[in-house]
Formats: structure tokens, C-alpha cells, sequence
């Protein structure tokens, strides 16, 4: 991966505005991830649980193999292994062998899991609303969008090479 020096066409330090806007990023997005955990504790649900219990919900039969769904979450699969082992102990989650590898295992949203993502998800998604949307108008989230695509695809090809 490219260091910040050796990156080629990057202006040699930030400006000014360019740090405070980023540091305003840093500090409003640990806020933002701090409020809305609170919010889900409140369902009972860990933001781990919700993440882990969302990806599922996604999935083809709500289901994944382990190694998917740890990427899915962005997790080292041994930290992924033993939160769905607690997970599994609160019947949200059950582990099902793979077919096709017998080392693998195949991770599935139970009913009780969906039910604990269904009671959490109004709640959150009210607090997402109400913390973010609603200081937005529809042309500054589409706006937000668009600047977070260039960041995402400036991030993407800088740490492919």
C-alpha cells in the first residue's frame, strides 16, 4: 500500500479547512456510532449483534458460510467466532455444517434472531433518521452521497495497488 508520500498527485500537505473537516468528521462520526449503540442496547442487541444478525437478513436463505459473513462485517473470523458462539448460546444465530467443506460452517439467522432484528430495526432506524436524515435536505444527502462515492472509489484504488 502506498504511503502518503508516495502517492502520486497528492498535494503535499493538508489545507487547513481540509484537516478541521476532517477531524469535524472523526469526532461527529465516533458520536453518531456512540448514540446509535446506545439505541440498540436498548433493544437488547449489541451494534456486533445488529451487524451480524443484518448481513444474514440479506443473504440467500439467511444464510452464509462463516468466511462470507466475516467479510460481510468486515471482521478477523476468530473475533467472528466467538461473538456467534454467544450469539448461538442466545439462540439468534444457529451454526449449520457446510456441505461442500466439511471444516466450514454454514452461519443461519433463526427465528429468534430475525425477531430481535425486527424489534431493533424500528427503533434504529427511527435514530438514524432523527440524528442524520433530518438535518439533510434531500439535495445535501444526495450531495453527502456523491462525495462519499469519490472518497470510497479514491480509498478502493489507492489500497488495490
Amino acid at each position: 500500500m502506498a504511503t502518503t508520500r508516495e502517492t502520486k498527485g497528492a498535494k503535499p500537505r493538508l489545507s487547513r479547512d481540509a484537516l478541521a473537516t476532517w477531524r469535524s468528521l472523526q469526532d461527529l462520526t465516533d458520536d453518531l456510532r456512540r448514540i446509535l449503540s446506545s439505541e440498540l442496547l436498548d433493544s437488547g442487541l449489541s451494534p456486533a449483534d445488529y451487524a451480524v444478525l443484518l448481513a444474514l437478513s440479506e443473504a440467500p436463505d439467511r444464510a452464509l458460510r462463516s468466511s462470507e459473513l466475516a467479510d460481510k462485517v468486515d471482521w478477523e473470523r476468530s473475533r467472528l467466532s466467538h461473538h456467534l458462539a454467544r450469539m448461538q448460546r442466545r439462540d439468534l444465530i444457529r451454526r449449520d455444517p457446510c456441505a461442500t467443506d466439511s471444516r466450514g460452517a454454514v452461519v443461519v439467522l433463526t427465528e429468534d434472531g430475525l425477531a430481535a432484528l425486527r424489534s431493533a430495526s424500528g427503533p434504529h432506524l427511527r435514530a438514524v433518521k432523527y440524528y442524520f436524515a433530518d438535518a439533510l435536505t434531500d439535495e445535501q444527502i444526495t450531495q453527502l452521497g456523491v462525495i462519499l462515492a469519490a472518497i470510497r472509489r479514491n480509498v478502493d484504488d489507492r489500497t488495490a495497488q
